[in-house]
């Protein structure tokens, strides 16, 4: 059996998604730029996308900007809005557990003369208001704080951090990549200034993503060389990747609910068959406040790489910590900021799911998973230290 559970790293393009996408690599071929028949075509297909993205989202057409990836929305924000604003102020605000994305913009501003504050987090991972409200400053220009947390899945009290930031004439921006399409979004709501999107996180492909900026928000240019995106992103639009984009994001709201359901019953199930079945295991993350889809766990006296190794001969695909940094030994900044040791932090995964995954397959997942465990272990000598500690 084949079994994908890192649907948190990249999902499946989807049959209809793939359809709505095909009309536009061979037939509707034009540039949205032309003033001709075949660029006016290909304008419209981007003005729909544009709006599909923006009633997803609550927002006005004119406030979503499509860039290359959720990395470019994140950069751009972040950048942008800091460049822009540097002579009321160069502090900047974000969290400890931000993806690297956010993390890595940020410190380059510092390489630039900017201060950044990084908030710390309680043992879920959740951001206080408290906190954020006692590292604003008069010189505070930005906060950047996710959504929603890419390795351990908690979702974080954005619409109450954001008009504290607001209250203090601070913008606020929220990297919400893990979190559009899979739980609800609704920027007027959450009082965000800008959000970032990636479309492969909900069935649309690699390689396109957005940025929600408010009206009346101005922020510098990340892109220079052409009047796309109402000069603000230079470069031709991906349209094909575009119209995959809206139809996605589109597919997702409107099954949402339905979905959201299925997903977190697989969750919880496969959750509570690893916490009672394998002795030594804690759940990472908020218990309830996480997406629908994650599941992270720390296993002790192992180490994460060792259970991805043998969970992918059983054919189950996985992750331990995010896919961005999954390469690096380093154990995850995430795991460490919410107050885990480095050898515990060490033995963790992710198992994210969506709608396409099974009951059999979360059961299978758990099967394999029980004896990996066990195997690993019995090669520890961390494990057999442990166990003659407690004369067992």
């Amino acid at each position: 059996m084949r079994v994908y559970m890192d649907n948190a790293a990249t999902t499946r393009v989807t049959e209809p998604v793939f359809e709505a996408m095909k009309p536009y690599f061979c037939e509707v071929y034009g540039n949205p730029s032309s003033v001709h028949q075949f660029g006016r075509e290909a304008h419209e297909a981007l003005d729909k996308a544009r709006g599909q993205v923006a009633r997803a989202l609550n927002a006005n057409p004119e406030e979503i900007y499509f860039t290359g990836c959720g990395t470019e929305a994140d950069n751009w924000a972040i950048r942008g809005a800091a460049l822009q604003l540097s002579g009321k102020g160069k502090h900047i605000i974000t969290s400890a557990i931000e993806h690297h994305a956010v993390l890595h913009a940020c410190e380059q501003l510092e390489k630039e003369g900017f201060e950044v504050t990084y908030l710390p987090v309680d043992e879920y991972g959740l951001v206080s208001p408290e906190s954020l409200e006692a590292a604003l400053r008069p010189d505070t220009v930005l906060v950047t704080i996710m959504l929603a947390n890419n390795e351990i899945g908690t979702v974080e009290p954005i619409a109450e951090l954001a008009k504290i930031a607001k209250a203090h004439g601070a913008l606020f921006h929220t990297d919400a990549v893990q979190a559009v399409g899979h739980i609800p979004v609704d920027v007027k709501a959450l009082g965000v200034d800008m959000l970032s999107l990636s479309g492969h996180k909900f069935h649309a492909p690699k390689g396109i993503g957005a940025l929600y900026i408010r009206k009346g928000v101005r922020i510098r240019s990340f892109m220079l060389g052409g009047a796309q995106e109402r000069k603000q992103r230079a470069g031709t639009e991906n349209l094909a990747s575009i119209v995959g984009l809206g139809a996605a994001l589109e597919i997702a709201v409107q099954n949402m609910d339905e979905v959201s359901k299925k997903v977190a019953a697989m969750r919880d199930r496969l959750i509570a068959r690893l916490l009672a079945e394998i002795p030594y295991t804690r759940l990472n993350g908020h218990p309830t406040k996480r997406l629908p889809g994650n599941a992270n766990l720390c296993f002790r006296f192992i180490e994460g790489e060792g259970l991805l190794l043998l969970l992918d001969f059983k054919g189950i695909a996985g992750s331990s910590g995010s896919a961005c940094t999954s390469g690096s030994l380093d154990p995850s900044h995430v795991l460490l900021a919410i107050g885990l040791p480095h050898e515990i932090a060490h033995g963790s995964l992710r198992l994210s799911l969506s709608e396409e995954n099974t009951m059999e397959e979360v059961d299978y997942a758990a099967d394999a998973l029980v004896g990996i465990v066990r195997r690993l272990r019995d090669m520890s000598p961390l494990y057999e230290e442990f166990l003659k500690e407690r004369g067992a």
